[in-house]
């Protein structure tokens, strides 16, 4: 049966990472990482990698006694991807097919990932929407331009905090009184929640829930029953990120993904390699 134990050193930096946001005291620090070691020992390999992240950070915020360890970097992300906004929307407005940048723009900024990688510079996240434009992508976005173009109602579910813009970017051109947009109930890692919809206008754009959830991904049995109504009545779910990869891959629903693989494990997984640019069907790639 597969297991997720070379998902534990990205999961040791994520706990180092955000302990050294908000505890500046090494003694302390340590003591904290000492006791997730002791968690994660007790823990089992074969759960996904967003139930084990739920638990670890769910551990990091009760012992740092930080509600958000990440807040302020994912109010500056946020910043820094609506003042990209005028720029990226006139790529899309001049592209000769306009649906197709913004898909490509949407997965460029699935790369403000802090549970990748804490290190995201603005360049990256630049020449990252630079190269979307142009590097090959894994899927076809005529399958699903057709999808949307067939959908009564679409659930459209986030990932991260500053990408959620690069999400409304395509969302401002699909028929938007299909969409209701989804965040995560509560904060976890850099993930999108409503405080981040409202700041980056998303509320003003789309309908907006939140999943109720404490996730990195979307765990069905740990959503809302307001969540979960809306997810059963939709019949096309676009879902951004690895962790509604990891934890719906599996669901039988018309759910197209949007991503890149960030970690060997999705890549394999997927069957492509790692920085790939994913959009489609799990079933058909």
């Amino acid at each position: 049966m597969e297991t997720y134990y070379d998902c534990l050193p990205c999961f040791m930096r994520q706990t180092l990472d955000a302990v050294r946001m908000v505890i500046s005291e090494k003694p302390a620090q340590e003591t904290i990482l000492r006791q997730i070691l002791k968690a994660v020992s007790k823990m089992d390999f074969q759960q996904s990698p967003p139930v084990m992240a739920q638990y670890i950070h769910r551990k990091i915020r009760t012992l740092s006694g930080c509600d958000d360890p990440y807040k302020e970097l994912k109010i500056k992300y946020n910043q820094y991807a609506l003042d990209l906004y005028p720029e990226m929307k006139a790529a899309i407005l001049d592209s000769p097919n306009q649906f197709e940048t913004a898909v490509r723009l949407a997965i460029a900024g699935n790369i403000i990932d802090f549970g990748a990688s804490l290190v995201v510079d603005q360049t990256m996240i630049k020449q990252t929407i630079q190269s979307s434009l142009t590097d090959p992508l894994i899927g076809n976005t005529d399958q699903l331009s057709d999808a949307v173009s067939e959908a009564n109602k679409i659930l459209f579910l986030g990932d991260n905090t500053g990408e959620i813009v690069f999400d409304r970017l395509l969302i401002e051109i699909l028929p938007m009184h299909k969409v209701i947009y989804s965040v995560r109930g509560m904060p976890v890692l850099n993930d999108a929640t409503m405080e981040d919809a409202i700041q980056t206008g998303m509320t003003d754009t789309v309908q907006v829930i939140d999943n109720g959830s404490d996730a990195p991904g979307t765990l069905l049995e740990d959503c809302s029953q307001k969540f979960l109504k809306i997810f059963n009545e939709a019949d096309l779910i676009i879902a951004k990120g690895q962790g509604n990869f990891e934890t719906l891959s599996h669901i039988n629903k018309n759910i197209y993904f949007l991503l890149k693989a960030k970690c060997p494990v999705i890549a394999s997984h997927i069957g492509c390699k790692t920085g790939d640019a994913i959009v489609g069907r799990f079933k058909d790639f």
